[in-house]
């Protein structure tokens, strides 16, 4: 999590914009908070503390990746039992105005709000991947708004629309009780996070380990969606990777280790297996002059 983004409890209960504010929260040893209510709309998202959050009479003990929707109006706080650990979490506020203003454009905007009117169903439970990415398109909406680039006010304004869309397709998912974990966002950010980690440990244990999800899931999300398997595919990414390093003229010595290769042998006979050329073949042949 970036430090430098995070702030301590403001008690302020009242918007300075006039459209929408986000927040990261860090806070050690907050032990107590007011029941209050205030005239915008709030999502409240946490990420750490030992806490019970009560909405309109509605008591709900959070866990990571839980998200709360709470209309203007509506009384509300957190009530903590114990103290010592962090409490973190990210709060985004938008304006009735805005809020109206968007909903006028499109009902889609409405989904998540008119659902917990109707229902009085305040509190929502995503999974490790979900949640991921909720936290990473928060901290671009933080650093969007506090930073001085071109055209900020525009971003951070299309950053907020597509958030709520993009939680609203949650929430809907949701209530409609579609599994929580969603094969296909997992295969997709193991991808990435291959693709970015060529040179680090990508064994199974590593990946089941930093996405919170078994070997076996993992395994089988896989080969469903690449129609091989995650070692094929790692291997492939790596050799097609050092083909770029081959011709960028790193040495062979370094090359091996730079994509992921415990030694030379083992680089030598994979990637003359994949190509059908040798290392020294391959930068000898796309040496040769053009027309030879």
């Amino acid at each position: 999590m970036k430090k430098e983004l995070s702030t301590g409890f403001n008690t302020r209960q009242y918007m300075n914009s006039g459209e929408f504010e986000v927040f990261f929260y860090n806070d050690i040893d907050l032990d107590h908070v007011v029941d209050h209510t205030h005239p915008y709309y709030e999502i409240y998202f946490f990420l750490n503390g030992d806490v019970t959050y009560e909405v309109d009479g509605n008591r709900y003990k959070l866990q990571y990746g839980d998200y709360l929707m709470i209309p203007p109006e509506t009384r509300h706080h957190p009530i903590f039992h114990s103290t010592g650990q962090d409490y973190r979490r990210f709060v985004l506020w938008i304006s009735r105005p805005y809020y109206e203003a968007l909903v006028a454009r499109s009902e889609d905007f409405a989904y998540s709000f008119r659902q917990v009117e109707k229902k009085k169903q305040y509190h929502f439970r995503t999974d490790f991947i979900i949640f991921q990415d909720l936290q990473g398109r928060l901290l671009d909406m933080i650093e969007e708004m506090r930073g001085n680039k071109p055209f900020r006010e525009t971003s951070a304004h299309l950053m907020v629309c597509s958030f709520l869309l993009h939680l609203n397709r949650i929430t809907y998912d949701s209530l409609h009780q579609v599994p929580a974990v969603y094969e296909n966002v997992l295969y997709l950010n193991v991808c990435d996070y291959i693709n970015n980690h060529l040179d680090e440990d990508l064994s199974l244990d590593h990946l089941a380990s930093f996405f919170y999800a078994s070997k076996y899931h993992i395994s089988h999300v896989f080969k469903d969606n690449m129609g091989i398997s995650l070692h094929q595919y790692i291997l492939k990414k790596r050799l097609q990777a050092s083909k770029n390093g081959i011709l960028s003229g790193i040495p062979f010595g370094e090359l091996y280790h730079q994509y992921g290769f415990s030694d030379y042998t083992s680089f030598y006979r994979a990637f003359k297996k994949e190509f059908g050329l040798s290392p020294k073949e391959f930068r000898e042949q796309k040496s040769l002059p053009e027309g030879y």
